[in-house]
């Protein structure tokens, strides 16, 4: 019979510690669920930035002692259109960029999303006002995790 001095670990043990670690792993990924981390942070950014343009908004509204919004691109429409240049939108950055705004937020994840100028820009939200109340209500149509953002004032 021989006595061997066994030191250190056998390759079967060393097998099963990293099994163990590869399912504590595993565990970890699908309890944190990155993906849903993202789209819940995107919302977030898309919330905040329908609150800085309505913040934009109402400074102008304020400085026109309370009248309406004033903009070279008229009176905010009664029908939803898209904050953006070009025909069937409402171009809205002039009337807050820089004034009220150094730069005009937009969509982290709408592909044509963007701001580049006044003139080049698309924020891929959305605006309507109430005709019978005056309200403005700004939306994020593009929205995670099926939630809804909107503001509305």
């Amino acid at each position: 019979m021989k006595n061997f001095n066994r030191r250190g670990m056998t390759i079967m043990e060393i097998v099963i510690v990293i099994a163990i670690l590869g399912i504590l792993v595993a565990v970890g990924v699908v309890a944190m669920n990155p993906a849903g981390q993202l789209a819940s942070s995107r919302n977030s950014k898309r919330a905040l930035d329908l609150q800085t343009i309505m913040n934009g908004i109402r400074a102008n509204i304020a400085d026109q002692m309370g009248e309406a919004f004033s903009c070279g691109a008229g009176i905010i429409p009664t029908s939803t259109k898209r904050m953006a240049p070009g025909t069937g939108n409402y171009d809205i950055a002039p009337c807050l960029i820089p004034t009220y705004l150094l730069a005009l937020p937009f969509d982290p994840s709408t592909s044509s999303a963007h701001y580049a100028s006044n003139s080049d820009y698309d924020t891929g939200y959305f605006m309507v006002r109430n005709a019978s109340t005056g309200q403005i209500t700004l939306t994020a149509p593009a929205a995670e995790l099926g939630k809804t953002i909107l503001i509305t004032r």
